[in-house]
C-alpha cells in the first residue's frame, strides 16, 4: 500500500533522530567527554552488531523530516517529540546519539546531559494512548495506540506504538529515563537483515540496550 512508507515515517518523526551516520575522531573536550565516558560503544555490543555513531548538523534544531501527520486527538503524531524539543538543550556536546543494528530489531539511542521532562511526556503517552492519525481531515484515519511496557527499572518509561493498517499491526518501541542529570531515550523498528550476523527480537534486545545505556550513565 502506497501509505505505508509515510506512516512509518510519521512514527519515526515521533522523536529526534535526525542526521546521518559516520564515525566521530579526535580528543573529546568537556562536555562532549562527559557524553564519551558513558556512551555504549561497538565494543559493548555482541559480535556482529552494526554500531554506528550519528552525528547531527549542529545547524539543524532538533530532528529533520517530514512534517507530522494530522491526529485525532490534536498533536498525538508528534507529541513526545514537542515534549522533547521543549526543554532541549542546543550546542556541542550536549547530545551523542547512536544506532545498534540486529538483524530482527534496529535500536537509535540518544544520551543528554540534560534531563527529560519524563512526567509531560508520561501524560502525553497516556493523552494519546488511542488516537486516529491521517493525512488529510477527510481522510477515515488510522488507528494508533500507545501502551506502556512495565520494566525492571521503574523510572524508565517504555511505550509500545502501534499502527493498524489493513488489518495488520505495526509495532515500534520507545524508553526515556533520566539517570542523574543526565538522560537516554530511543527508539526501536523491528527490522529484519539477514545480512547482519547478530540477531534481535524486539522488545527484549532494545530493553537490554537501554537499560546497559543507564547502568553505564549511572556508574559514569
Amino acid at each position: 500500500m502506497t501509505r505505508r512508507p509515510a506512516v512509518a515515517c510519521a512514527l519515526v518523526a515521533m522523536v529526534v533522530l535526525g542526521g546521518c551516520a559516520t564515525t566521530v575522531t579526535g580528543t573529546p573536550t568537556w562536555p562532549g567527554a562527559r557524553l564519551e565516558r558513558v556512551l555504549l560503544t561497538a565494543a559493548d555490543f555482541p559480535a556482529g552488531v552494526q554500531y554506528d555513531r550519528i552525528v547531527d548538523d549542529p545547524g539543524q534544531g532538533g530532528g529533520t523530516g517530514p512534517p507530522p501527520m494530522l491526529s485525532r486527538p490534536e498533536g498525538c503524531s508528534d507529541g513526545l517529540t514537542r515534549v522533547i524539543e521543549a526543554s532541549a538543550q542546543r550546542g556541542p556536546g550536549s547530545a551523542a546519539k547512536y544506532v545498534a543494528a540486529y538483524d530482527g530489531a534496529r535500536a537509535v539511542m540518544t544520551v543528554l546531559t540534560w534531563p527529560l521532562d519524563v512526567d509531560q511526556l508520561a501524560a502525553t503517552a497516556d493523552r494519546c494512548a488511542s488516537y486516529d492519525t491521517f493525512f488529510d481531515p477527510t481522510d477515515e484515519g488510522i488507528p494508533m495506540t500507545t501502551t506502556r511496557i512495565q520494566t525492571a527499572r521503574p523510572d524508565a518509561l517504555v511505550y509500545r506504538q502501534t499502527m493498524t493498517l489493513s488489518g495488520v499491526d505495526n509495532s515500534v518501541f520507545f524508553s526515556f529515563e533520566n539517570v542523574g542529570t543526565m538522560a537516554v531515550f530511543g527508539i526501536a523498528f523491528p527490522t529484519p537483515n539477514p545480512g547482519i550476523t547478530a540477531k534481535g527480537a524486539l522488545p527484549q534486545t532494545f530493553l537490554d540496550i537501554a537499560t546497559r545505556q543507564a547502568e553505564r550513565i549511572g556508574a559514569g
